[in-house]
């Protein structure tokens, strides 16, 4: 377990370096933020002025061993725009992203849950097949106009919930069923595949021998099996959702992590683009730390070593 652990520490060190690293120069292809920080009248001994205050006026190079070396402090600068640490800024944001993507992410695992668990003990071919047509048809609908078709019925026709920002809790019903939704799929033909393997194991057929009834045999012996996948998957997901939440928070304007990074890059603010990517990256890293420690836990065949 040690050397496990400590092997996945150096791997998410080098991760993230390799990310920030990226983010710097990837960044910079989006131009100079000068043009848009400066009033159009502004003469160039005025704009190369406010470039040596920002440090843009030297060698790339030297500008990103400057940041690397701030970074590792966990400085990644102050925003251009707000005048404000961008991790703090990030930060302000993330328990709003954490707000959304967690209760997406329970609801879309209940959801798959009871269906898929309702599903297997009704043995009912027509309607597994029902089930899996309706929830491919949901996942061929992209989020955004998924979204906006919730908005259209929901907050415009019928007026029952708000459509925009983050106050109380019918403001995240709306945002939380267009991601929640959108996973039923995956997580429903997972389960469901998972299941129909476990049916045709030695086990389950000595079982249905023995006389048990067919909810016993599901509940009490082929699901903890079957959620071993799930595990996995879901928590792939999860750290997913939690920096993908980019286009559910821009059509709902919900004041998240992703929202910020989206306006950040149309500003050309630097600092907080590396600095909400870095996050993201963080608690993706965590998540999979976390979902292998608990697969293991799950499964004693699994060794981490």
């Amino acid at each position: 377990m040690a050397s496990f652990l400590a092997r996945r520490l150096l791997q998410s060190v080098l991760t993230l370096l390799g990310v920030l690293t990226a983010t710097f120069f990837l960044v910079r292809l989006a131009g100079d933020p000068t043009t848009l920080l400066l009033p159009v009248e502004a003469t160039a001994d005025e704009v190369a002025s406010f470039r040596t205050a920002l440090g843009l006026d030297q060698p790339l190079l030297v500008q990103y061993m400057k940041f690397l070396a701030h970074a590792v402090e966990g400085d990644f600068g102050i925003s251009l725009r707000q005048r404000t640490p961008a991790l703090g800024l990030v930060l302000e944001r993330l328990p709003a992203t954490l707000e959304l993507a967690l209760t997406s992410f329970i609801l879309g695992l209940i959801l798959a849950f009871a269906i898929g668990l309702a599903m297997r003990l009704s043995g009912s071919a027509r309607l597994r097949s029902a089930v899996m047509w309706i929830a491919l048809a949901r996942q061929a609908i992209p989020v955004f106009w998924f979204g906006l078709l919730l908005i259209l019925l929901f907050s415009v026709t019928l007026r029952w919930l708000p459509s925009l920002g983050r106050g109380s809790v019918t403001h995240l019903i709306l945002p939380a069923i267009t991601l929640s939704t959108y996973e039923l799929a995956l997580y429903l033909r997972l389960f469901n595949s998972s299941l129909a393997t476990e049916a045709k194991q030695d086990y389950v057929r000595t079982a249905f021998a023995k006389g048990q009834s067919r909810s016993k045999i599901v509940i009490k012996h082929m699901l903890p099996n079957a959620l071993l996948p799930l595990v996995t998957i879901a928590g792939i997901n999860l750290g997913l959702l939690l920096g993908g939440t980019v286009v559910t928070e821009t059509v709902f304007s919900w004041p998240g992590v992703g929202r910020l990074i989206v306006q950040s890059v149309s500003q050309r603010d630097y600092p907080v683009i590396i600095a909400g990517v870095f996050v993201v990256c963080l608690i993706f890293m965590v998540v999979n730390l976390i979902v292998d420690l608990l697969y293991a836990y799950l499964d004693p065949r699994v060794r981490l070593a």
